[in-house]
């Protein structure tokens, strides 16, 4: 694969950004036209896309330079110049600056939370492609048929025979971003009957977020097997293997006592009392 894909005087079009830069343009063109129909301001959805980019960038390189720290103690420039990223820790800046953008303006987290990680998880399907082109985050020799052979790449092993692990994250960051905008249709359609009501609700009450982080961690500590480059490693596990359980985990204690324990109470507050 080719990263350079062409050049326009010394200016060069790489692979890897031209495909970020796309997954961001959709991304942001699908969040506004969703908050419109979702009674949300579509103009934050501006400004938290770029606040969300740098910061998420930066803490996806601070996470990168953590997990190859020794590398990074002998040669800095070249780890903060370089294209390494870890993804686990965009998300987490990413999380973080949602947060915090929501706070400063004064919009509920929880609605502008669901509203965006299906564009999320669309964008990310777009950078993995970029990462195909890139050759990074390249899997392991395989005779498999399925293997791919990069032969330009300043990654991946040129000339051998690997598992195409970029493609298999961006088909399944295609998945996951399908199987969310149809989660939210379908929550919102039953919030909308509960309520008995033609409006839609702001948001799904936390339930798509917690739906992508869950769904992104399982395919991430499956994928990882497959995958090749040095990643850190917490044990036996690799770093986002170990990162991933621990958001699964969370996300399993958020939804028990956000959905299940809650709606149990509300059961049972609601039971007329005998007297």
């Amino acid at each position: 694969m080719y990263n350079n894909l062409f050049s326009i005087g010394p200016f060069t079009v790489h692979g890897y950004g031209l495909m970020i830069a796309i997954g961001v343009v959709v991304a942001m063109f699908v969040a506004d036209k969703r908050a419109a129909k979702r009674g949300l301001n579509g103009e934050l959805i501006y400004g938290l896309t770029v606040w969300t980019i740098v910061l998420g960038f930066l803490s996806a390189k601070v996470l990168f330079i953590i997990t190859y720290f020794k590398d990074f103690l002998a040669s800095p420039m070249s780890f903060i110049k370089g294209n390494g990223f870890v993804v686990f820790g965009g998300i987490i800046g990413g999380v973080a600056t949602i947060w915090g953008y929501c706070r400063i303006n004064k919009v509920s987290f929880i609605d502008m939370f669901d509203l965006v990680v299906p564009e999320v998880a669309l964008a990310q399907g777009f950078g993995r492609i970029g990462c195909l082109l890139a050759g990074c985050c390249y899997g392991r020799e395989t005779t498999s048929p399925i293997g791919i052979v990069f032969t330009h790449s300043d990654f991946a092993p040129n000339g051998v025979c690997l598992m195409p692990t970029q493609i298999m994250m961006s088909v399944g960051d295609f998945i996951n971003a399908v199987l969310l905008f149809y989660l939210a249709v379908y929550f919102e359609k039953k919030l909308m009957s509960e309520r008995n009501t033609d409006e839609y609700p702001h948001s799904t009450e936390g339930r798509i977020g917690l739906a992508y982080l869950s769904f992104y961690s399982i395919g991430r500590f499956i994928i990882e097997f497959f995958r090749n480059d040095y990643r850190g490693a917490v044990g036996v596990l690799s770093t986002s293997q170990f990162i991933g359980l621990l958001v699964v985990a969370a996300c399993g204690v958020l939804y028990y006592f956000r959905f299940v324990k809650g709606a149990k109470k509300a059961a049972e507050t609601s039971e007329p009392k005998e007297n």
